[in-house]
C-alpha cells in the first residue's frame, strides 16, 4: 500500500487542469474549462473541468471524477497506478507500508523483476539494431515479415545473440542478482553453468497495462525440430499468463473509442493489424481464454470479436471460454480467416481497408456458431444431439443480466429453430440451468446480504401506504443525495449563531435509520466521525473527492455537479425578471441611483434574485425534509399501534400523540413554506 503521507503529498500537489490538460486541450468558459471528451468521439465539446472543485463532467456521455479517476479511466490504471503515475509526474519519492514481512519481500522482488525485464528489454533492443548479427538475422527476418522499423520500436521488439551467455554476462556484471535472473527465465541453469535461455531468437517484450515489461515471447529463427518455435517467461511473481493480454498496452485507448475488442492468437497477428492502423486488438498468447483475460477486456468495452484460423483447430480456440465471456456480459462475435490464413499474412496480403470490410462482414454470432459446429459433429446419432440441447441450453442460461433479457429469449427462438424442437420446451430447459444456479448461489449467499434483502422484501409488502409516503419514507433518494450535497457543500460554514452548518444539521438531525443509500450512510458517517474529533482536513470537500474509497469518491463528485453559467446577454435578457434582490431596495437613494443606472449595467447584475446567496434555504429545506420524514414514520407507527386492542386511557395517550405529531408536521410545512406531504 503507497503510505497515507506520499498520497497526501500526491493530492497536495496535483493539479487537474495541468493533468486533464495534457490529455484534453481546454480552454476557459467562465470558472471552468471546455474541451472534446477523451472518452467518447464528439465534435460540440461536452467536457468540463472545475478547478474550484478539483473534478470534471463530460455532459455528453456522463462520465465524471477527479484527476485520479480521470488517470485510471483514461490510461486504463488502477487506483495504485494512477497515484505512481501522477508521483512520478510530479517527483514525488513513493513510500509504501507492508502488512508484513512477507508483502514486504514480495514486494520487492516484483520491483526487481521489473527492473531486470526493462534492462534487458533495452539490451535485446540494442542488440537487433547496433550489432550485425542482430541487424543481419534479427533485423533482416522482422523486415521480411513486413515490419516497419517505427512499429519495431513501437512494440520494443528485440534480438538475442547466438552466444552461449553474452545476456547472462552483461547481466551480472551489472550486479543484478543470479536468483531473480533464473526467475525471469532470461538465462537458466544447465550442467551448473548460467548461460542465456532466448539464444538466436527475435524478442517479443510483454507489457502490463501501464507499459512495464512483464516477461517475453521469444521466437526461434533456425529449423530445429527439438527445439520449441516460442519460449515464454515463467510464471512468478508479475508474470501469469492467464492474466495477460499481449498488446493490451497498446490496444487499451482505441479499444475505449472503437468501443470493440478484436482478439487474436499471436504475437505478429497484434503487430501486423497495428502497422495496418487496426490498434484495438489483443492476442490472448494461444491459450484458451480465461476468466482474468475476458474481464481485462471488460474494463474496456463489451463488445468482443475473437479473429482466428479458419482450420479446425483455430475454430476449436475460438470456442473455448464462451460460457465465462457470456457470464461476463459480452457480446462476443467471431470471424475465422479463410484459406489458411491467419490475421498476420491476411491482412498484409489484402490491404488494412479489404481486412476491415471482411471482418464487418463476416462476424459471426459466436453461440448460434457454436450450435452449427456441435450439430454438425452429432451428425444423425440422437444421444450427440440430446447433449447438444442440454449444451446450448446451459450456454443461454449463462446470459444472466437483466439487461440482456432480450438477447436470451431471441437466442431461445433462434436455436430451437435450427434444433428442430419445440421453443417452449428450449425455455423450460434454460430455466431449469437458471434455477439451478441460483438455487446453488443462494447456498452461499452471506448472511449480511440475507438480511438485506428481507429488509428489502418488508418494505415491498407495505401496500397500504399512498405513494407519496411511501416515496417519503423509502423511495426518494434524491433528497437523501440533497442532504448529502449540502453537508459537503456547506458544512464547514459559520451560521449566524456561531456554530458551524455541521453542527447545526448533526444538533437537529442525525438518524442514520432515515437513510436508505448505504453509501450516503457511509459518507455521513464519515463527516460526522471528522466533525467529532474537530478534524478540520476530513471535513472539507477535496478529502471526500479525493477518498481512497471509490463509492465514496464517485458519489462526492456526482453531488458535486456544475451549475450552469450564465452568459452576459442570458443576464441582461432574461435574467432580470426573476427580480432583484431586497439589500439593492435597502441602499441609500444616492447608492441606489448610481446603481441603476445604465452606464452601471454590471453593478446592477450583481443584485438579481436568481443569483442570491440561498446557502440557509438550501439547509432549512434538507434538515425539515427529514424531520418529515421522521414525523411520517412515527404517525405511521403510532397509527398501526392504535389498530391493536387497548385500554381507553392507552388509547387516549395514542390519540394525543397522533395529534401532536400531526401538529408538529403542519408547523414544518408552514415553515418551509410548502406542503410537501399529502
Amino acid at each position: 500500500m503507497i503510505s497515507q503521507n506520499t498520497i497526501q503529498e500526491i493530492l497536495n500537489r496535483i493539479d487537474i487542469l495541468d493533468v486533464v490538460g495534457g490529455f484534453v486541450k481546454l480552454k476557459r468558459r467562465g470558472a471552468n474549462y471546455l474541451g472534446l471528451c477523451p472518452f467518447h468521439n464528439e465534435k460540440t465539446p461536452s467536457f468540463t473541468v472545475s478547478p474550484a472543485k478539483e473534478i470534471y463532467k463530460c455532459f455528453g456521455c456522463g462520465k465524471s471524477g477527479n484527476t485520479i479517476s480521470f488517470i485510471m479511466e483514461h490510461e486504463k490504471y488502477s487506483y495504485v497506478d494512477a497515484l505512481k503515475w501522477l508521483a512520478n509526474k510530479y517527483g514525488i519519492e513513493i513510500e509504501e507500508t507492508f502488512a508484513s514481512d512477507e508483502q514486504r519481500e514480495q514486494q520487492q522482488a516484483a520491483d526487481s523483476l521489473y527492473i531486470i525485464n526493462a534492462f534487458a528489454q533495452q539490451y535485446f533492443s540494442r542488440i537487433l539494431f547496433e550489432t550485425d548479427e542482430g541487424q543481419d538475422i534479427g533485423l533482416s527476418y522482422l523486415k521480411e515479415r513486413g515490419f516497419r522499423e517505427d512499429i519495431i520500436h513501437k512494440f520494443q521488439l528485440g534480438y538475442s545473440p547466438e552466444q552461449r551467455d553474452a545476456f547472462t554476462k552483461e547481466a551480472l556484471a551489472k550486479q543484478f542478482n543470479k536468483d531473480l535472473l533464473l526467475k525471469t527465465g532470461l538465462i537458466a541453469n544447465r550442467n551448473d553453468q548460467l548461460q542465456d535461455n532466448y539464444r538466436g531468437r527475435v524478442i517479443f517484450p510483454v507489457h502490463n497495462h501501464s507499459g512495464k515489461v512483464l516477461g517475453f515471447g521469444a521466437r526461434i529463427l533456425k529449423t530445429n525440430d527439438r527445439a520449441p518455435k516460442y519460449i515464454n517467461t515463467p510464471e512468478n511473481e508479475i508474470y501469469v499468463k492467464s492474466k495477460i493480454l499481449y498488446g493490451s498496452y497498446f490496444a487499451r485507448q482505441a479499444i475505449d473509442k472503437a468501443d470493440e475488442c478484436l482478439l487474436v492468437e499471436g504475437y505478429t497477428d497484434v503487430i501486423s493489424l497495428h502497422q495496418a492502423g487496426i490498434e484495438n486488438v489483443v492476442a490472448s498468447g494461444g491459450t484458451s481464454l480465461t476468466q482474468d483475460q475476458l474481464r481485462l477486456v471488460k474494463k474496456y468495452t463489451n463488445n468482443l470479436t475473437i479473429i482466428y484460423d479458419g482450420d479446425a483447430a483455430g475454430v476449436k480456440a475460438a470456442l473455448r471460454g464462451l460460457d465465462m465471456a457470456l457470464e461476463e456480459g459480452l457480446n462476443v462475435k467471431l470471424v475465422l480467416i479463410p484459406d489458411k490464413e491467419d490475421p498476420d499474412s491476411y491482412v498484409n496480403k489484402v490491404g488494412a481497408a479489404a481486412f476491415k470490410e471482411f471482418i464487418q462482414k463476416n462476424k459471426k454470432d459466436f453461440v448460434l456458431f457454436q450450435l452449427e459446429v456441435a450439430l454438425s459433429d452429432a451428425g444423425n446419432d440422437s444421444t450427440k444431439k440430446a447433449e447438444v440441447v442440454n449444451q446450448v441450453a446451459e450456454t443461454i442460461s449463462k446470459i444472466n443480466k437483466a439487461e440482456d433479457f432480450t438477447k436470451q429469449q431471441d437466442y431461445i427462438r433462434q436455436c430451437s429453430e435450427l434444433l428442430k424442437i419445440d421453443e417452449s420446451g428450449l425455455h423450460a430447459l434454460v430455466n431449469k440451468f437458471i434455477r439451478n444456479r441460483i438455487a446453488t448461489q443462494e447456498k452461499a449467499l452471506p448472511y449480511e446480504d440475507i438480511k438485506q434483502q428481507e429488509e428489502n422484501a418488508g418494505k415491498a409488502a407495505v401496500t397500504d401506504y399512498d405513494d407519496a409516503t411511501f416515496n417519503l419514507l423509502f423511495k426518494d433518494e434524491l433528497q437523501e443525495r440533497e442532504f448529502a450535497r449540502v453537508l459537503l457543500e456547506h458544512g464547514t460554514k459559520k451560521n449566524d449563531k456561531g456554530s458551524s452548518v455541521a453542527e447545526y444539521i448533526f444538533n437537529e438531525i442525525i438518524d442514520e435509520s432515515l437513510f436508505d443509500n448505504r453509501e450516503i450512510i457511509k459518507l455521513i458517517s464519515l463527516y460526522k466521525d471528522a466533525y467529532t474529533a474537530r478534524d478540520a482536513r476530513r471535513q472539507e470537500k477535496n478529502y471526500f473527492v479525493y477518498h481512497e474509497d471509490t463509492g465514496i469518491s464517485a458519489l462526492t463528485v456526482s453531488l458535486l455537479n456544475f451549475p450552469y453559467e450564465e452568459s452576459e446577454h442570458w443576464k441582461k435578457e432574461f435574467s432580470q425578471s426573476s427580480g432583484f434582490q431586497q439589500k439593492l431596495f435597502e441602499k441609500s437613494y444616492e447608492d441606489f441611483m448610481r446603481t441603476v443606472t445604465h452606464e452601471k449595467d454590471k453593478s446592477l447584475l450583481n443584485y438579481l434574485k436568481i443569483d442570491e446567496d440561498k446557502t440557509y434555504e438550501e439547509i432549512e429545506s434538507a434538515v425539515n425534509y427529514f424531520k418529515l420524514r421522521k414525523i411520517k414514520r412515527m404517525l405511521l407507527e403510532n397509527q398501526q399501534d392504535m389498530e391493536k386492542p387497548h385500554t381507553a386511557s392507552e388509547f387516549e395517550m395514542l390519540h394525543q400523540t397522533h395529534e401532536h405529531l400531526k401538529n408538529l408536521e403542519r408547523e414544518i410545512t408552514q415553515k418551509a413554506g410548502t406542503v410537501i406531504i399529502r
